[in-house]
Protein backbone atom coordinates (compact mmCIF):
# COMPACT_ATOMS: atom_id res chain seq x y z
CA UNK A 1 0.00 0.00 0.00
CA UNK A 2 1.25 3.41 -0.84
CA UNK A 3 1.49 5.80 1.97
CA UNK A 4 -0.34 9.42 1.56
CA UNK A 5 1.71 12.20 0.45
CA UNK A 6 0.86 14.51 3.20
CA UNK A 7 3.79 17.08 1.74
CA UNK A 8 2.06 20.31 0.78
CA UNK A 9 2.90 21.44 -2.73
CA UNK A 10 5.09 24.47 -2.83
CA UNK A 11 4.53 27.53 -5.49
CA UNK A 12 8.88 27.69 -6.38
CA UNK A 13 8.11 30.21 -9.31
CA UNK A 14 9.25 33.61 -8.62
CA UNK A 15 6.99 36.56 -7.70
CA UNK A 16 8.79 38.75 -10.91
CA UNK A 17 7.24 36.93 -13.56
CA UNK A 18 3.82 37.13 -14.78
CA UNK A 19 2.18 33.55 -15.28
CA UNK A 20 -0.44 35.79 -17.65
CA UNK A 21 2.92 36.62 -20.00
CA UNK A 22 3.83 33.30 -20.41
CA UNK A 23 0.61 32.43 -22.50
CA UNK A 24 0.08 32.13 -25.69
CA UNK A 25 3.65 30.09 -26.40
CA UNK A 26 3.79 28.28 -29.99
CA UNK A 27 3.98 24.51 -29.98
CA UNK A 28 6.63 23.70 -32.50
CA UNK A 29 7.52 27.52 -33.69
CA UNK A 30 11.27 26.04 -34.22
CA UNK A 31 10.54 22.79 -35.20
CA UNK A 32 11.60 23.38 -39.31
CA UNK A 33 14.49 25.25 -38.59
CA UNK A 34 15.93 22.43 -36.03
CA UNK A 35 14.63 19.74 -39.25
CA UNK A 36 16.91 21.35 -41.72
CA UNK A 37 19.96 20.97 -39.12
CA UNK A 38 22.99 23.02 -37.81
CA UNK A 39 26.45 22.31 -38.79
CA UNK A 40 28.14 24.17 -35.95
CA UNK A 41 32.07 23.05 -35.63
CA UNK A 42 34.13 24.32 -33.16
CA UNK A 43 37.57 25.89 -33.78
CA UNK A 44 40.41 24.46 -31.00
CA UNK A 45 42.18 27.18 -29.10
CA UNK A 46 45.63 27.43 -31.34
CA UNK A 47 43.40 27.86 -34.82
CA UNK A 48 40.37 30.05 -33.26
CA UNK A 49 43.62 32.68 -32.51
CA UNK A 50 44.20 33.34 -36.45
CA UNK A 51 40.69 33.77 -36.99
CA UNK A 52 38.84 36.88 -35.93
CA UNK A 53 34.98 35.95 -37.08
CA UNK A 54 33.20 33.63 -38.95
CA UNK A 55 33.33 35.11 -41.89
CA UNK A 56 37.19 35.10 -42.28
CA UNK A 57 36.84 31.42 -41.27
CA UNK A 58 34.47 30.83 -44.02
CA UNK A 59 36.28 32.71 -46.82
CA UNK A 60 39.35 30.72 -45.79
CA UNK A 61 37.88 27.39 -46.10
CA UNK A 62 36.04 28.34 -49.29
CA UNK A 63 39.62 29.38 -50.81
CA UNK A 64 40.97 25.73 -49.45
CA UNK A 65 38.22 23.97 -51.15
CA UNK A 66 39.06 25.79 -54.17
CA UNK A 67 42.74 25.02 -54.21
CA UNK A 68 41.31 21.62 -53.26
CA UNK A 69 39.24 21.30 -56.72
CA UNK A 70 41.70 22.95 -59.18
CA UNK A 71 44.48 20.19 -58.19
CA UNK A 72 41.59 17.78 -58.13
CA UNK A 73 41.24 18.62 -62.05
CA UNK A 74 43.01 16.80 -64.94
CA UNK A 75 45.83 18.71 -66.49
CA UNK A 76 44.96 19.26 -70.45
Amino acid sequence: MKKANNKKMTDELRPEYDLAKLKGGVRGKYAKRFKQGTNLVLLWPDVAKYFPDEQSVNAALRSLVSISKAKLRPAN
